[in-house]
């Protein structure tokens, strides 16, 4: 089997590449096409993975038009040549354009329910669409459920074990406190007209009393916060976040990321109406509400007082802990439901589409 892996943010080349690897292993054909945004050719070379470079990022709404036009036209001659069987991506319009002209069968994933210019351009054009169960729209006769959320397909415990190296890395031991803080940069088509930490100097300051504080950001930072920057390899930043105290920032995959590893995670981030965008996730509602592993807030200011709740008090990372084993008790092992499900199709679809219906009907 051919099988061609659209692969255009770094959080898409943790999700795959436990599959990628499956695939590979049982003999399979796979190719990688990436597009260079943030660390993901980074990720991919220090991973080993042989990839193709065919897009770039385009920040403002104008160019990624442009953008989503080259990079079809470049993956009309890709697969042409490569001839695959089935094209598999997040929410990525290419694959289901070109694999719709071309009749090749394309598998999306997506999580996020408020993407109206990525479900425009992708969903009618898709063969199938897979969410977690909790995904909060029904997408019609081509979406699959499964018990799961991405971030499993690399945080399950099954795959991930925390690299102590990254502790040495920063001079730090397993008895010292830390928050990681994240920044976004805004740009995605997804978060226009959207809010987050207005005032990062406050928060900071309010936060370093109960350890210390490193950033990871999308965006240029001031030479003030440039010193608090994360320094160790991109590898080795959920096994960072797995060791922290507290998780807060505006990114919702590192959220539900830190979720996961059993470190508590606060998202900022509100719509024009100010409210939490939280309220509109599936992903975060089931993980605030089901596991109390996660909250969400419209402005910092409420996020503060419930960060400085959980660093005050001193069995938080113990009981997030705890939390974490019952999550996974509950959901599936993500990578090996997804290699079945490409491996078998169109035999999975079918199959777990009648489960999918009975997980959104009773869930």
């Amino acid at each position: 089997m051919r099988i061609l892996f659209d692969l255009e943010h770094p959080a898409h080349v943790h999700f795959f590449k436990n599959v990628i690897w499956n695939l590979d292993k049982e003999g399979h054909d796979t190719k990688i096409i990436a597009k260079n945004k943030e660390i993901t050719t980074n990720l991919l070379d220090t991973l080993r993975f042989k990839y193709t470079l065919v897009s770039k990022y385009y920040p403002s709404m104008y160019k990624k038009i442009f953008g989503v036009i080259d990079k079809d036209l470049k993956l009309f001659g890709i697969v042409k040549k490569f001839k695959p069987d089935v094209m598999v991506g997040i929410l990525t319009p290419h694959i289901a354009h070109v694999g719709k002209i071309m009749g090749k069968v394309s598998i999306n994933f997506t999580d996020t329910e408020d993407v109206k210019f990525g479900n425009l351009l992708t969903i009618p054009f898709t063969n199938v669409v897979c969410t977690p169960s909790c995904f909060l729209k029904d997408l019609g006769k081509k979406h699959v459920r499964y018990n799961g959320y991405h971030e499993l397909a690399y945080l399950h415990s099954n795959y991930f074990k925390p690299d102590t190296s990254v502790l040495d890395d920063l001079n730090l031991s397993k008895n010292d406190k830390f928050t990681i803080l994240r920044f976004i940069s805004w740009s995605a088509s997804h978060d226009i007209g959207l809010r987050g930490i207005r005032d990062a100097r406050n928060l900071i300051k309010s936060l370093e009393p109960y350890g210390k504080i490193f950033i990871t950001s999308e965006r240029k930072l001031s030479p003030e916060l440039e010193k608090y920057r994360i320094t160790c390899s991109p590898e080795k930043i959920h096994s960072l976040l797995y060791y922290s105290q507290l998780y807060i920032g505006e990114g919702g995959t590192m959220a539900t990321e830190s979720a996961i590893l059993g470190t508590p995670a606060i998202h900022i981030e509100s719509n024009s109406s100010g409210i939490a965008t939280g309220n509109f996730s599936g992903n975060f509602l089931e993980l605030r509400d089901k596991y109390d592993l996660l909250y969400f807030y419209p402005d910092q200011e409420q996020a503060l007082e419930k960060a400085i709740e959980i660093l005050e008090d001193k069995n938080s990372k113990k009981e997030w802990q705890r939390k974490r084993e019952k999550l996974l008790r509950d959901k599936i092992d993500v990578t090996a439901w997804m290699t079945d499900f490409i491996e078998r199709y169109p035999e999975s679809f079918y199959e777990y589409r009648e489960s999918s219906k009975k997980q959104y009907l009773y869930k």
